[in-house]
Order: C-alpha cells, then sequence, then structure tokens
C-alpha cells in the first residue's frame, strides 16, 4: 500500500486580528460618501475659504451681540463726547483720533461719539441688508428660473424678458428714487427702519434675475438627464420631478450664487447710505460714516480709515468663503 503523495495540511484559523482587519478593510471599501461630505472635505483643504469663513462667522455673532458688547466695553453709540472735541477745529483731542482706553478706535469729529461702538452696530445694517436681501433674490430667482427652464415656451419667453427689462434698468437712481419719497411711517415701521426695509425689497427684486439666469440654465441642462426621464417614464408628476428630482440638484449652484450676492448687496447699501439715501442718523451705518469723514479726511483720517476697513474685510471675507465654496461644490475644480 502506497503512501500518499501530499498529505493534507491542516486549516490554521484566522486569527481575531486578521478578521478585524479584513472585516475593516471591506467595510472601508463599500464605505460611500455624500456629496456634502466630499464637499466640506474639499472646502476643509481651503485655508484661505476657511479663514474668510471664520471672519463671516465672527461678524455675525458680533453684530448679533453689538448691545452686550457696547454694554460691557461702556461706551453708548449715541452718546456725545463734546469734552473730547477740539472746539476750534471741531477734531478729536489726541493721537489718532482721540484712541485711547475708553474709546479704542477714537471718536467721531464734532460730536465725539465712539467710533468702535458706531462700527458694531453699523456691521448689524450692513448684514441686515446683505443676507435679507439675498434670501428675497435668492427665493425669487430660484423659483422663476425654474418655472422658465422646465415649461419652456411662452412661460420661458414671459420671464426672460423680464429678466432682460430689470438687468436694463438703472437699479441704483430707481432705489434713490424710491427712497427718497419713502414715508416716514410704513406697516408699522419708523424711520431708518422704513429705509432698511425698502432697500431689503429693492434690491433683492433687482438682484433675482442674476440667479434666476443661472438656475434657468441649469434647469434646462437638468431637464433633459436620464433620471428625470426615468421618472417621467414611471409615471411622475411635474411637481415630483420638480421638487424630488430638480431642485435638490440645484442647490450648489444657489449656495455658491447666493455668497457671491451678499458681499455685492453690503456695498449697494454702503453706496446708498454713502449717498445719503440709506439709513438716517443717528442709526449708525458704514456708509453713512464714510460720507461724514470726507470733510476731516486729512485732518483726522482714522475717522475714514476705520470704516473702510471695516467694508473691506468684510467683502473680502465673503468673496473668500465664497470663492471655497464654489471650488468644493465643483467637481471640475482644479483645487
Amino acid at each position: 500500500m502506497t503512501a500518499p503523495l501530499h498529505e493534507p495540511t491542516a486549516e490554521v484559523a484566522p486569527s481575531a486580528a486578521e478578521e478585524a482587519a479584513v472585516a475593516g478593510t471591506d467595510a472601508k471599501a463599500v464605505q460611500g460618501r455624500s456629496l456634502g461630505r466630499i464637499a466640506w472635505e474639499r472646502l476643509k483643504r481651503d485655508k484661505l475659504a476657511l479663514t474668510g469663513g471664520a471672519v463671516v462667522l465672527f461678524l455675525v455673532v458680533v453684530a448679533l451681540l453689538a448691545p452686550v458688547i457696547t454694554s460691557l466695553y461702556g461706551q453708548d453709540p449715541d452718546a456725545f463726547h463734546e469734552e473730547l472735541i477740539d472746539p476750534l477745529f471741531g477734531t478729536p483731542t489726541g493721537s489718532l483720533g482721540g484712541v485711547s482706553g475708553d474709546h479704542w478706535l477714537g471718536v467721531e469729529p464734532v460730536n465725539g461719539r465712539d467710533i468702535f461702538a458706531r462700527i458694531l452696530y453699523g456691521a448689524r445694517i450692513s448684514l441686515l441688508v446683505g443676507f435679507l436681501s439675498a434670501l428675497v433674490a435668492v427665493v425669487l430667482g430660484t423659483i422663476l428660473g425654474v418655472l422658465a427652464g422646465f415649461f419652456g415656451g411662452w412661460v420661458d419667453s414671459v420671464i426672460s424678458r423680464v429678466m432682460d427689462g430689470l438687468l436694463a434698468f438703472p437699479q441704483l437712481l430707481f432705489i434713490i428714487a424710491l427712497v427718497s419719497v419713502m414715508p416716514n411711517q410704513m406697516l408699522g415701521l419708523t424711520g431708518s427702519s422704513v429705509r432698511v426695509f425698502v432697500m431689503i425689497l429693492v434690491i433683492g427684486f433687482f438682484g433675482w434675475p442674476y440667479i434666476g439666469r443661472v438656475v434657468r440654465g441649469q434647469t434646462l441642462s437638468l431637464r433633459e438627464r436620464e433620471y428625470v426621464e426615468a421618472a417621467r417614464s414611471l409615471g411622475a408628476g411635474r411637481l415630483y420631478i420638480l421638487f424630488k428630482e430638480l431642485l435638490p440638484n440645484l442647490v450648489a449652484p444657489i449656495i455658491v450664487y447666493t455668497t457671491m450676492m451678499i458681499p455685492t448687496n453690503i456695498l449697494t447699501e454702503a453706496a446708498l447710505s454713502f449717498l445719503g439715501v440709506g439709513v438716517k442718523p443717528p442709526t449708525s451705518s458704514w456708509g453713512q460714516m464714510l460720507s461724514s469723514a470726507i470733510d476731516y479726511y486729512d485732518s483726522d483720517p482714522m475717522y475714514m480709515v476705520v470704516p473702510g476697513v471695516a467694508i473691506f474685510i468684510t467683502v473680502l471675507a465673503f468673496n473668500l468663503f465664497g470663492d471655497g465654496v464654489r471650488d468644493a461644490l465643483d467637481p471640475k475644480a482644479s483645487r
């Protein structure tokens, strides 16, 4: 009786560590990532965008807590300090426009109001107008852009011609004319609140065609995609296709364009206040402070530098953050 050529080898059971490693490898191989997570991972690698986002968040918190901060700071934005003003020239005494331990950024000429406190309250006006007018533009632009792109035909023609007309309309001149004739009381609002309300509505109304064009173009492309055709073949109605298939895929361009629209609205508000048709004194506004500083730019340059730097930093932070969000949400971006 001959012996077998090959003796059977004993099976070695895998160790617990090996089983865990294999299970971890398999789990990692099948682990999926949502579009939001992918965008966030791309955004985290953009240090400039994160810096801009941190500055934006800081500005929002400061604007919301302006009454608390000024209370702790110990200065009322509307309180006059005429004892700190040179009676001959009307400029603050001391160096750098009256900068001191009690007044960190100095005081205004003539009346001596604290600049730091007024900068904080001015941030509330700028961010309020910037965000809410962008919200109005996004809502109108998304609704009308989707309707124009999805239905086409005469609906698209009418909405597109309205967009062309609004884009050609002199927005700034219309806002100046409208705000100038506004009553001091309207819808329970008084004084500067009326002007802020009107600026939000008018800036948002004239801003929706820009985002409306983007949404319309994206909708024209998306409505021809395979998943939309598949939904139609399965009997899906128009509302289902609009809300379940099209709108979720429009979120990325809408978010990107909103982040780019807010700094433009902030600049528009500052320009209107600079021209004297924005908020009325004593309500603080960065543009209003720049307008008042024109007469003192040579004798008290700090009065012009501070609100100018505030506008510059705010707009720059929004633009950096908006660029980062655009690159993170764009799968074809190089960064």
